[in-house]
């Protein structure tokens, strides 16, 4: 299933940050099955988007705090087209 996760507070964050974050999670996202698949990030606002294929939203969140950024909000994705 896919998910949309979001992180508040990132104010001021750089495109380097958001690839060192985003690497953080891939580098153990198999451990939960997740396969995190694109993010996006305003620095203005602070928010930062983040899609992924998992089985659950647990493993998404694990996943992030793991990585040391933990969502603030998970969403599930069930229709795209």
């Amino acid at each position: 299933m896919k998910f949309m996760d979001v992180h508040h507070g990132m104010q001021g964050i750089t495109e380097e940050q958001l690839r060192e974050a985003h690497d953080a999670d891939l580098a153990i996202q198999s451990q939960e099955r997740v396969t995190f698949e694109q993010a996006w990030a305003d620095p203005e606002s602070g928010l930062v988007y983040c899609l992924s294929d998992a089985p659950d939203a647990g493993a998404v969140q694990r996943i992030h705090q793991r990585a040391g950024h933990p969502a603030d909000e998970i969403h599930p994705v069930p229709l795209t087209i």
